[in-house]
Protein backbone atom coordinates (compact mmCIF):
# COMPACT_ATOMS: atom_id res chain seq x y z
CA UNK A 1 0.00 0.00 0.00
CA UNK A 2 1.03 3.57 -0.98
CA UNK A 3 1.74 5.50 2.57
CA UNK A 4 0.73 9.33 3.30
CA UNK A 5 3.76 10.82 1.87
CA UNK A 6 3.83 8.76 -1.06
CA UNK A 7 -0.16 9.70 -1.66
CA UNK A 8 0.82 13.60 -1.20
CA UNK A 9 3.43 13.41 -4.54
CA UNK A 10 1.29 11.00 -6.63
CA UNK A 11 -2.18 13.59 -5.68
CA UNK A 12 -0.15 16.49 -7.09
CA UNK A 13 0.69 13.75 -10.23
CA UNK A 14 -2.96 12.64 -10.78
CA UNK A 15 -4.55 16.12 -10.09
CA UNK A 16 -1.78 17.80 -11.80
CA UNK A 17 -1.29 15.91 -14.85
CA UNK A 18 -4.74 13.84 -15.12
CA UNK A 19 -7.34 16.75 -14.28
CA UNK A 20 -5.72 18.26 -16.97
CA UNK A 21 -7.95 17.43 -19.71
CA UNK A 22 -8.59 13.85 -21.00
CA UNK A 23 -5.35 11.50 -21.23
CA UNK A 24 -4.47 10.85 -24.67
CA UNK A 25 -2.86 7.59 -25.57
CA UNK A 26 0.47 7.98 -27.58
CA UNK A 27 -1.55 7.04 -30.55
CA UNK A 28 -3.92 10.11 -29.84
CA UNK A 29 -1.38 12.83 -29.38
CA UNK A 30 -1.27 15.01 -32.42
CA UNK A 31 1.93 13.42 -33.74
CA UNK A 32 1.40 9.50 -33.96
CA UNK A 33 4.89 7.85 -33.23
CA UNK A 34 4.92 4.46 -35.26
CA UNK A 35 4.82 1.21 -32.46
CA UNK A 36 8.46 0.53 -31.66
CA UNK A 37 8.55 4.34 -30.47
CA UNK A 38 5.25 3.67 -28.54
CA UNK A 39 6.92 0.89 -26.81
CA UNK A 40 10.59 2.78 -26.08
CA UNK A 41 8.37 5.63 -24.64
CA UNK A 42 5.67 3.85 -22.15
CA UNK A 43 8.62 2.79 -19.65
CA UNK A 44 9.88 5.96 -19.87
CA UNK A 45 6.74 7.24 -18.37
CA UNK A 46 5.85 4.03 -15.71
CA UNK A 47 9.15 4.55 -14.57
CA UNK A 48 9.00 8.68 -14.02
CA UNK A 49 5.79 8.28 -12.52
CA UNK A 50 7.33 5.27 -10.13
CA UNK A 51 10.54 8.07 -9.28
CA UNK A 52 8.37 10.84 -8.85
CA UNK A 53 6.42 8.69 -5.94
CA UNK A 54 9.34 7.61 -4.40
CA UNK A 55 11.17 10.97 -4.30
CA UNK A 56 13.81 10.20 -6.84
CA UNK A 57 13.65 13.14 -8.37
CA UNK A 58 16.21 13.33 -10.50
CA UNK A 59 15.28 9.99 -12.05
CA UNK A 60 12.39 11.11 -12.68
CA UNK A 61 13.35 14.08 -14.98
CA UNK A 62 15.56 11.55 -16.83
CA UNK A 63 12.73 9.09 -17.52
CA UNK A 64 10.41 12.04 -18.09
CA UNK A 65 12.75 13.81 -20.63
CA UNK A 66 13.58 10.70 -22.14
CA UNK A 67 9.57 10.18 -22.84
CA UNK A 68 10.12 13.52 -24.30
CA UNK A 69 12.97 12.89 -26.80
CA UNK A 70 10.99 10.47 -28.40
CA UNK A 71 7.60 12.47 -28.74
CA UNK A 72 7.70 15.98 -27.70
CA UNK A 73 3.86 16.19 -27.64
CA UNK A 74 3.50 14.15 -24.57
CA UNK A 75 2.48 17.59 -22.74
CA UNK A 76 0.30 16.17 -20.22
CA UNK A 77 1.61 12.69 -19.52
CA UNK A 78 5.20 13.44 -19.36
CA UNK A 79 5.97 17.51 -19.47
CA UNK A 80 3.67 18.64 -16.59
CA UNK A 81 5.01 15.76 -14.22
CA UNK A 82 8.41 16.81 -15.33
CA UNK A 83 7.84 20.42 -14.18
CA UNK A 84 6.58 19.53 -11.23
CA UNK A 85 9.94 17.29 -10.53
CA UNK A 86 12.51 19.92 -11.58
CA UNK A 87 9.97 22.03 -8.43
CA UNK A 88 10.66 19.74 -5.96
CA UNK A 89 14.16 19.73 -7.10
CA UNK A 90 14.45 23.38 -6.50
CA UNK A 91 15.39 24.27 -10.39
CA UNK A 92 12.72 26.70 -10.14
CA UNK A 93 13.63 28.13 -13.95
CA UNK A 94 13.45 25.03 -15.30
CA UNK A 95 10.58 24.25 -13.82
CA UNK A 96 8.71 27.68 -15.17
CA UNK A 97 10.07 26.67 -18.53
CA UNK A 98 8.12 23.63 -18.69
CA UNK A 99 4.89 25.16 -16.95
CA UNK A 100 5.13 28.00 -19.51
CA UNK A 101 5.37 24.68 -22.29
CA UNK A 102 2.31 23.43 -20.63
CA UNK A 103 -0.08 26.40 -20.61
CA UNK A 104 0.57 26.79 -24.25
CA UNK A 105 -1.58 23.87 -24.59
CA UNK A 106 -4.03 23.59 -21.94
CA UNK A 107 -4.50 27.48 -20.91
CA UNK A 108 -4.18 28.36 -17.46
CA UNK A 109 -5.86 25.65 -15.66
CA UNK A 110 -5.43 25.87 -12.18
CA UNK A 111 -2.90 23.07 -11.82
CA UNK A 112 -0.84 25.01 -13.73
CA UNK A 113 -1.67 28.52 -11.84
CA UNK A 114 -0.66 26.38 -8.86
CA UNK A 115 2.68 25.52 -9.62
CA UNK A 116 3.39 28.91 -11.41
CA UNK A 117 2.53 30.39 -8.27
CA UNK A 118 5.05 28.16 -5.86
CA UNK A 119 7.36 29.02 -8.25
CA UNK A 120 6.78 32.76 -7.89
CA UNK A 121 6.67 32.30 -3.98
CA UNK A 122 10.40 30.83 -4.10
CA UNK A 123 11.70 33.21 -6.58
CA UNK A 124 10.21 36.19 -4.21
CA UNK A 125 8.02 37.78 -6.80
CA UNK A 126 5.18 38.15 -5.00
CA UNK A 127 2.82 39.95 -7.37
CA UNK A 128 2.72 37.27 -9.52
CA UNK A 129 2.64 34.80 -7.20
CA UNK A 130 -0.61 36.86 -5.94
CA UNK A 131 -2.04 36.71 -9.74
CA UNK A 132 -1.17 33.02 -10.46
CA UNK A 133 -2.52 31.14 -6.83
CA UNK A 134 -5.78 33.95 -6.80
CA UNK A 135 -6.62 32.58 -10.52
CA UNK A 136 -6.08 28.89 -9.30
CA UNK A 137 -8.03 29.01 -5.97
CA UNK A 138 -11.48 29.75 -7.84
CA UNK A 139 -11.22 25.95 -8.09
CA UNK A 140 -8.31 25.05 -5.83
CA UNK A 141 -6.66 22.41 -7.01
CA UNK A 142 -4.73 21.12 -3.72
CA UNK A 143 -6.04 22.27 0.00
CA UNK A 144 -2.99 24.63 0.77
CA UNK A 145 -3.58 26.50 -2.31
CA UNK A 146 -5.59 28.77 -0.08
CA UNK A 147 -2.43 28.70 2.40
CA UNK A 148 0.20 29.68 -0.33
CA UNK A 149 -1.87 32.63 -1.31
CA UNK A 150 -2.58 34.03 1.73
CA UNK A 151 1.42 34.06 2.58
CA UNK A 152 1.60 35.43 -0.44
CA UNK A 153 -0.53 38.78 0.68
CA UNK A 154 1.41 38.76 3.77
CA UNK A 155 4.96 38.78 2.22
CA UNK A 156 3.78 41.46 -0.11
CA UNK A 157 2.50 43.78 2.99
CA UNK A 158 -1.34 43.20 2.51
CA UNK A 159 -2.57 41.98 5.87
CA UNK A 160 -6.27 42.34 4.92
CA UNK A 161 -5.87 39.83 2.18
CA UNK A 162 -3.58 37.63 4.05
CA UNK A 163 -6.17 36.93 6.93
CA UNK A 164 -8.88 36.78 4.36
CA UNK A 165 -7.25 33.67 2.58
CA UNK A 166 -5.32 32.43 5.77
CA UNK A 167 -9.22 32.34 7.41
CA UNK A 168 -10.43 30.36 3.69
CA UNK A 169 -7.38 27.77 4.47
CA UNK A 170 -8.27 27.07 7.93
CA UNK A 171 -11.55 26.23 6.58
CA UNK A 172 -9.90 24.07 4.12
CA UNK A 173 -7.60 22.23 6.04
CA UNK A 174 -7.90 22.57 9.62
CA UNK A 175 -5.02 20.32 10.25
CA UNK A 176 -2.52 22.21 8.92
CA UNK A 177 -0.19 23.45 11.97
CA UNK A 178 1.27 26.38 9.35
CA UNK A 179 -2.33 27.79 8.90
CA UNK A 180 -2.63 29.33 12.31
CA UNK A 181 1.01 30.28 13.00
CA UNK A 182 0.91 31.83 10.02
CA UNK A 183 -2.15 33.94 10.42
CA UNK A 184 -0.79 33.98 14.19
CA UNK A 185 2.04 36.86 12.46
CA UNK A 186 -0.38 38.56 10.63
CA UNK A 187 -2.22 39.39 13.55
CA UNK A 188 1.14 40.65 15.57
CA UNK A 189 1.82 42.55 12.38
CA UNK A 190 -1.98 44.54 12.58
CA UNK A 191 -0.97 44.70 16.87
CA UNK A 192 -3.46 42.24 17.11
CA UNK A 193 -1.51 40.36 19.85
CA UNK A 194 -4.44 38.74 21.92
CA UNK A 195 -5.13 37.26 18.50
CA UNK A 196 -1.80 36.13 17.82
CA UNK A 197 -1.52 34.41 20.68
CA UNK A 198 -4.95 32.46 20.52
CA UNK A 199 -3.20 31.54 16.80
CA UNK A 200 -0.34 30.48 17.94
CA UNK A 201 -1.54 28.42 20.47
CA UNK A 202 -3.89 26.73 17.96
CA UNK A 203 -0.71 25.91 15.70
CA UNK A 204 1.53 24.55 18.69
CA UNK A 205 -1.63 22.54 19.30
CA UNK A 206 -1.91 20.86 15.91
CA UNK A 207 1.85 20.69 16.14
CA UNK A 208 1.68 18.40 19.38
CA UNK A 209 -1.32 16.32 18.47
CA UNK A 210 1.26 15.37 15.31
CA UNK A 211 3.68 14.13 17.49
CA UNK A 212 0.82 12.70 19.87
CA UNK A 213 -0.35 10.65 16.70
CA UNK A 214 3.25 9.90 15.32
CA UNK A 215 3.51 7.96 18.69
CA UNK A 216 0.40 6.15 18.24
CA UNK A 217 1.00 4.99 14.61
CA UNK A 218 4.26 3.56 16.22
CA UNK A 219 2.28 1.97 19.32
CA UNK A 220 -0.15 0.82 16.79
CA UNK A 221 2.26 -0.95 14.18
CA UNK A 222 4.38 -2.75 17.43
CA UNK A 223 0.92 -4.27 18.83
CA UNK A 224 -0.24 -5.53 15.05
CA UNK A 225 3.72 -6.86 14.92
CA UNK A 226 3.79 -8.69 18.12
CA UNK A 227 -0.09 -10.76 17.51
CA UNK A 228 -1.80 -8.32 20.05
CA UNK A 229 -4.85 -7.56 17.87
CA UNK A 230 -7.12 -6.60 20.10
CA UNK A 231 -4.92 -4.05 22.09
CA UNK A 232 -3.62 -2.79 19.12
CA UNK A 233 -6.92 -2.25 17.48
CA UNK A 234 -7.98 0.07 20.55
CA UNK A 235 -4.82 1.90 19.85
CA UNK A 236 -5.07 2.23 16.26
CA UNK A 237 -8.38 3.08 16.06
CA UNK A 238 -7.86 6.77 18.26
CA UNK A 239 -6.11 7.76 14.75
CA UNK A 240 -9.50 6.63 12.90
CA UNK A 241 -10.52 10.72 11.40
CA UNK A 242 -13.76 10.47 8.92
CA UNK A 243 -13.10 13.33 7.67
CA UNK A 244 -8.87 13.18 6.56
CA UNK A 245 -8.45 10.89 4.04
CA UNK A 246 -5.01 11.06 4.01
CA UNK A 247 -5.10 10.11 7.96
CA UNK A 248 -7.27 7.34 6.83
CA UNK A 249 -5.17 6.11 4.66
CA UNK A 250 -2.11 6.26 6.69
CA UNK A 251 -4.24 4.01 9.06
CA UNK A 252 -5.64 1.55 6.49
CA UNK A 253 -1.40 1.46 5.46
CA UNK A 254 0.14 0.39 9.04
CA UNK A 255 -3.10 -1.96 9.07
CA UNK A 256 -2.36 -3.73 6.04
CA UNK A 257 1.41 -3.45 6.09
CA UNK A 258 1.34 -5.26 9.45
CA UNK A 259 -1.11 -8.32 9.06
CA UNK A 260 -4.14 -7.17 9.45
CA UNK A 261 -6.08 -6.20 6.27
CA UNK A 262 -9.50 -6.86 7.56
CA UNK A 263 -9.04 -3.68 10.16
CA UNK A 264 -8.22 -1.49 6.79
CA UNK A 265 -10.86 -1.83 4.79
CA UNK A 266 -13.12 0.80 6.77
CA UNK A 267 -10.36 3.33 6.73
CA UNK A 268 -9.42 2.89 3.16
CA UNK A 269 -13.03 2.61 1.97
CA UNK A 270 -14.04 5.96 3.52
CA UNK A 271 -10.36 7.31 2.25
CA UNK A 272 -11.82 6.03 -1.04
CA UNK A 273 -15.40 8.00 -0.61
CA UNK A 274 -13.76 11.30 0.14
CA UNK A 275 -11.07 11.85 -2.89
CA UNK A 276 -12.74 9.43 -5.63
CA UNK A 277 -10.60 11.47 -7.81
CA UNK A 278 -7.01 9.67 -6.45
CA UNK A 279 -5.66 6.69 -7.57
CA UNK A 280 -3.68 5.95 -4.97
CA UNK A 281 -7.02 5.90 -2.91
CA UNK A 282 -8.34 3.19 -5.37
CA UNK A 283 -5.25 1.24 -5.48
CA UNK A 284 -5.13 0.95 -1.76
CA UNK A 285 -8.68 0.08 -1.26
CA UNK A 286 -8.48 -2.95 -3.89
CA UNK A 287 -5.09 -4.06 -2.31
CA UNK A 288 -7.02 -4.96 1.14
CA UNK A 289 -9.87 -6.48 -0.89
CA UNK A 290 -7.11 -8.54 -2.96
CA UNK A 291 -5.01 -9.26 0.57
CA UNK A 292 -8.25 -10.57 1.61
CA UNK A 293 -9.15 -12.97 -1.41
CA UNK A 294 -12.17 -10.90 -1.89
CA UNK A 295 -11.26 -10.45 -5.82
CA UNK A 296 -14.64 -9.44 -7.53
CA UNK A 297 -14.58 -6.83 -4.86
CA UNK A 298 -10.96 -5.48 -5.12
CA UNK A 299 -12.38 -5.52 -9.00
CA UNK A 300 -14.73 -2.34 -8.55
CA UNK A 301 -11.92 0.20 -7.55
CA UNK A 302 -9.84 -1.13 -10.20
CA UNK A 303 -11.98 -1.36 -13.46
CA UNK A 304 -12.45 2.37 -13.64
CA UNK A 305 -9.44 3.55 -12.49
CA UNK A 306 -6.85 1.77 -15.06
CA UNK A 307 -9.47 3.69 -17.47
CA UNK A 308 -8.81 7.34 -15.93
CA UNK A 309 -5.12 6.74 -14.55
CA UNK A 310 -3.77 4.51 -17.98
CA UNK A 311 -0.04 5.10 -17.41
CA UNK A 312 0.16 4.05 -13.79
CA UNK A 313 1.96 0.69 -13.09
CA UNK A 314 0.62 0.04 -10.03
CA UNK A 315 -2.91 0.14 -10.99
CA UNK A 316 -2.20 -2.44 -14.16
CA UNK A 317 -0.10 -4.76 -12.17
CA UNK A 318 -2.87 -5.11 -9.61
CA UNK A 319 -5.48 -5.01 -11.57
CA UNK A 320 -4.03 -7.81 -13.86
CA UNK A 321 -3.32 -10.12 -11.02
CA UNK A 322 -7.26 -9.05 -9.65
CA UNK A 323 -8.47 -10.68 -13.37
CA UNK A 324 -5.98 -13.10 -13.00
CA UNK A 325 -7.29 -14.67 -9.47
CA UNK A 326 -10.85 -14.22 -11.53
CA UNK A 327 -10.12 -16.75 -13.96
CA UNK A 328 -10.32 -13.90 -17.04
CA UNK A 329 -7.07 -14.94 -18.53
CA UNK A 330 -7.85 -12.49 -21.64
CA UNK A 331 -8.28 -9.36 -19.55
CA UNK A 332 -5.68 -9.79 -17.04
CA UNK A 333 -3.19 -10.49 -20.13
CA UNK A 334 -4.12 -7.44 -21.57
CA UNK A 335 -3.51 -5.20 -17.88
CA UNK A 336 -0.63 -7.50 -17.03
CA UNK A 337 0.72 -6.51 -20.53
CA UNK A 338 0.21 -2.80 -20.19
CA UNK A 339 1.82 -3.34 -16.80
CA UNK A 340 4.84 -4.74 -18.80
CA UNK A 341 4.87 -1.73 -20.95
CA UNK A 342 5.12 0.92 -17.96
CA UNK A 343 7.51 -1.23 -16.02
CA UNK A 344 9.35 -3.77 -17.57
CA UNK A 345 12.11 -4.75 -15.00
CA UNK A 346 9.06 -5.84 -12.27
CA UNK A 347 9.75 -9.57 -12.18
CA UNK A 348 6.63 -10.59 -10.44
CA UNK A 349 4.36 -8.97 -13.05
CA UNK A 350 6.43 -10.50 -15.73
CA UNK A 351 5.90 -14.02 -13.83
CA UNK A 352 2.46 -13.76 -14.26
CA UNK A 353 2.20 -12.66 -17.28
CA UNK A 354 4.32 -15.13 -18.56
CA UNK A 355 2.08 -17.66 -17.04
CA UNK A 356 -1.24 -16.09 -18.21
CA UNK A 357 0.25 -16.29 -21.88
CA UNK A 358 0.98 -19.28 -21.31
CA UNK A 359 -2.22 -20.75 -19.91
CA UNK A 360 -4.19 -18.87 -22.90
CA UNK A 361 -1.78 -20.79 -25.55
CA UNK A 362 -3.30 -23.80 -24.10
CA UNK A 363 -6.70 -22.67 -24.47
CA UNK A 364 -5.62 -21.80 -27.99
CA UNK A 365 -4.16 -24.63 -29.06
CA UNK A 366 -7.14 -27.29 -27.08
CA UNK A 367 -9.80 -24.72 -29.20
CA UNK A 368 -7.63 -25.55 -32.24
CA UNK A 369 -7.02 -21.85 -33.00
CA UNK A 370 -3.41 -22.36 -33.86
CA UNK A 371 -2.54 -19.37 -35.11
CA UNK A 372 -3.72 -17.34 -31.80
CA UNK A 373 -1.87 -20.51 -29.79
CA UNK A 374 1.73 -19.42 -31.84
CA UNK A 375 1.20 -16.29 -31.25
CA UNK A 376 0.61 -16.65 -27.33
CA UNK A 377 3.42 -19.01 -27.00
CA UNK A 378 6.20 -16.66 -29.01
CA UNK A 379 5.34 -13.88 -26.53
CA UNK A 380 5.73 -16.09 -23.90
CA UNK A 381 9.19 -17.34 -25.23
CA UNK A 382 10.37 -13.56 -24.98
CA UNK A 383 9.07 -12.87 -21.51
CA UNK A 384 11.21 -15.74 -20.51
CA UNK A 385 13.71 -16.30 -22.98
CA UNK A 386 15.27 -19.47 -21.29
CA UNK A 387 12.03 -21.18 -20.49
CA UNK A 388 11.79 -24.59 -22.91
CA UNK A 389 8.01 -24.76 -22.68
CA UNK A 390 6.75 -22.23 -25.42
CA UNK A 391 9.22 -23.77 -27.92
CA UNK A 392 7.47 -26.92 -26.74
CA UNK A 393 4.42 -25.91 -27.08
CA UNK A 394 5.29 -24.43 -30.42
CA UNK A 395 6.50 -27.00 -31.46
CA UNK A 396 3.16 -29.00 -30.74
CA UNK A 397 1.33 -26.56 -32.80
CA UNK A 398 3.69 -26.36 -35.62
CA UNK A 399 3.38 -30.56 -36.07
CA UNK A 400 -0.48 -30.63 -35.42
CA UNK A 401 -0.21 -28.24 -38.59
CA UNK A 402 2.07 -30.11 -40.63
CA UNK A 403 5.10 -27.95 -40.85
CA UNK A 404 7.17 -30.86 -39.43
CA UNK A 405 10.71 -28.45 -40.08
CA UNK A 406 9.82 -25.93 -37.78
CA UNK A 407 8.23 -28.69 -35.52
CA UNK A 408 11.52 -30.21 -35.24
CA UNK A 409 13.70 -27.02 -34.25
CA UNK A 410 11.32 -25.73 -31.98
CA UNK A 411 11.47 -29.38 -30.61
CA UNK A 412 15.63 -28.42 -30.60
CA UNK A 413 15.60 -25.24 -29.13
CA UNK A 414 13.54 -26.78 -26.26
CA UNK A 415 15.88 -29.58 -25.73
CA UNK A 416 19.05 -27.49 -25.45
CA UNK A 417 17.44 -25.10 -22.96
CA UNK A 418 16.66 -28.50 -20.85
CA UNK A 419 20.09 -29.94 -20.92
CA UNK A 420 21.12 -25.96 -19.71
CA UNK A 421 18.31 -24.58 -17.44
CA UNK A 422 18.87 -20.95 -16.78
CA UNK A 423 20.75 -20.56 -13.17
CA UNK A 424 18.55 -19.54 -10.40
CA UNK A 425 19.02 -15.54 -9.40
Amino acid sequence: MMRAGQIRRMLAVSLGVLALGPIRTVSQQSRAPEQPTSNAIEPHLGKGYDALKQDRYDEAVNEFRAALSLDSTLTLRARFPLAVALFEMKKFDEARHELETVRQEVGDHPNVLYYFGRVDLEQRNFRSAIQNLTAAAAKPPFPDTAYFLGYAYFKQGDLTAAEKWLKEAVQANPRDARIPYQLGLVYRKQGREVDAQKALAVSDELRQRDDNESRLRLECAQKLDEGRRDEARTVCQQLYDPNDAEKLTELGTIYGQHGDPEAALKPLQRAAELTPQAPQMQYNLAMAYFQLGRFEEARAPLSSAVQRWPDLFPLNALYGAVLSKLGEDVAAYQALGRAHQLNPEDSGTTDLLYTTTVELARKSQRTHKYSDSLRYFAEASKLRPRESEPHRGMAEIFKLTGRQAQALAQQREADLLDRNPAKPD
